[in-house]
């Protein structure tokens, strides 16, 4: 079943933020994921939530938990959470009652 990563986070500090995306690509791709969202102005439409948010779709809550906790993304990773606010969760995938597959 596909699992998926979402990152919703608020940019505190703008120029070492710029570290990141070139950081945490390399390892995004060399995990096989999909990015699905990337978005640094996300639409708030209830609640408080970060500006920034990230989706990336993998096969499996296994294959997600290795990329974050992954040596290759452990650099991006700090660099993320030194220069922002906010939460990642690991979520399943949802499936239709009645059916299987992710």
């Amino acid at each position: 079943m596909s699992a998926y990563i979402v990152l919703n986070y608020t940019i505190t500090n703008a120029k070492g933020y710029e570290a990141y995306p070139p950081a945490a690509m390399p390892s995004i791709a060399a995990s096989g994921a999909e990015v699905l969202v990337a978005d640094n102005h996300s639409e708030a439409v209830e609640g408080k939530p970060g500006h920034a948010t990230v989706v990336l779709r993998f096969d499996s809550k296994e294959a997600a938990r290795a990329w974050y906790e992954s040596p290759a993304y452990q650099t991006a990773k700090a660099i993320r959470i030194a220069n922002a606010d906010g939460v990642a969760v690991i979520c399943d995938g949802f499936v239709t009652p009645g059916r299987s597959g992710g």
